[in-house]
């Protein structure tokens, strides 16, 4: 709607998980080294968690634009899957066509699956985003796919990505077992204050602008304050801000501008009554 007018090929500030906007913030810089790391070297379970629009399918995605050609991924979003159902989600990203559709049938094709790809010095990464919502048997088939290796390294890397109730699921007494199983874990923490205004250019200079969208020390600051520093609510303000700024007609946005923003993405932003 307002492209035009800024000069903008797409939405600087959309809600969607497009690597090609991330911004490598300290801490999101931090979790792809922890992620490359463990894929690279085979380290089979890693666990990163961060809280709701903290990035994480994003960094996913980059991930997996970073990874070279000779790894194979399987990413899966429905966490909710029954255990069974899974390995078949995994099983078709991999191509794989086992002879039953069957829990045993699929471990033992993907296994014969992961040896070939060894072979060929080939790595495999299955991603499960949303994570924490993985029913305890489904956790347990994970643990059971990590025991899939040779005597020097993990032939799967398992990638858990969730929210914060993650780590604690993976805390209760019952996933020992498998907690032992992870070698590498961090944490994704929002962007800090001085974080903001870079990550605003950033996106705005992906979508094309030429540095004439401005945002005033006092609208960064509300900004600030009201996402705490996480993505997704920066983007929402961001775009509802560049939205009024084109009804305005102004590309310097100020702080009226976006406490009118917050107001409105509240709710409680007062009807015009005709």
């Amino acid at each position: 709607m307002y492209f035009d007018f800024y000069g903008l090929r797409e939405n600087p500030f959309n809600v969607t998980s497009d690597p090609d906007f991330l911004y490598l913030s300290t801490s999101h810089k931090e979790a792809l080294n922890h992620l490359l790391y463990g894929v690279d070297n085979r380290k089979g379970f890693i666990e990163v968690t961060g809280e709701v629009g903290s990035g994480k399918t994003t960094l996913c995605k980059a991930l997996m634009h970073r990874l070279g050609d000779n790894v194979e991924i399987s990413l899966v979003f429905n966490s909710s899957l029954p255990d069974t159902q899974l390995l078949e989600a995994v099983c078709d990203d991999f191509g794989i066509k086992p002879e039953r559709r069957a829990k045993v049938a699929f471990i033992k094709a993907l296994n014969s699956f992961l040896l070939e790809q060894l072979r060929n010095n080939r790595n495999c990464v299955l991603i499960v985003d949303e994570a924490q919502n993985l029913k305890p048997s489904t956790l347990e088939t994970m643990r059971m796919l990590s025991n899939l290796e040779t005597n020097k390294e993990k032939l799967i890397q398992i990638i858990l990505v969730g929210q914060p109730q993650l780590r604690d699921k993976l805390n209760l007494p019952s996933m020992l077992q498998l907690r032992q199983r992870i070698s590498v874990r961090f944490h994704l923490t929002p962007l800090e204050k001085n974080e903001i205004l870079p990550y605003v250019r950033h996106r705005l200079g992906v979508a094309g602008s030429e540095g004439d969208i401005t945002f005033s020390p006092e609208a960064l600051e509300m900004i600030s304050s009201y996402s705490k520093g996480i993505p997704r609510l920066v983007n929402l303000v961001c775009d509802k801000s560049l939205l009024f700024g084109f009804v305005r007609e102004t590309k310097f946005i100020d702080g009226d501008l976006v406490d009118q923003s917050i107001k409105e993405i509240e709710g409680s932003y007062p009807l015009v009554m005709a």
